[in-house]
């Protein structure tokens, strides 16, 4: 028998933070079909290559897998279409505002289920990291490291 997630994290993007400087996050809902929702539960989803692209005054989540769920009949959802994502108004304005400007996407950064049980996704309005700024990042937190050991070793 397999776990079922009624709420908690179902999808992680892993890489968003190590790829991207994240200036903002907002959560937002996501229209899904059935069978979606089904393999969602199942904890099957794959952010990776996921990214949030304005169109006609809405926003669409492009890239997101969600493969197909066993249980549903000949009703089966396409496992990479573009999704829909519910925002207001002035949030919908704001991104795509930002996204409009060089170098700035908007980006998953997980992909949840809340506590009354509705499909919501954590987005993330971040500017692509160069390899120099990767490089920075990783000395930083060697650093921190280092720090947390001195100080341990000295009591």
């Amino acid at each position: 028998m397999t776990k079922l997630i009624s709420h908690g994290r179902v999808a992680e993007n892993r890489k968003a933070r190590y790829n991207y400087a994240v200036e903002d996050t907002i959560e937002a809902g996501i229209i899904l079909t059935g069978s979606e929702v089904k393999s969602l539960r199942l904890g099957r989803c794959t952010l990776v290559e996921a990214f949030a692209q304005p169109e006609g005054g809405e926003l669409f989540l492009v890239n997101c897998h969600i493969p197909a769920y066993e249980g549903a009949s000949h009703f089966q959802h396409e496992e990479m279409r573009k999704r829909k994502l519910l925002l207001h108004k002035k949030e919908m304005e704001r991104l795509s505002g930002a996204i409009a400007r060089k170098g700035m996407t908007v980006i998953p950064l997980s992909l949840f289920f809340n506590a009354r049980g509705i499909a919501k996704v954590s987005l993330g309005l971040a500017k692509g990291k160069t390899h120099g700024d990767r490089r920075d990042d990783i000395q930083k937190r060697d650093w921190q490291r280092e720090q947390a050991r001195l100080m341990r070793a000295k009591g």
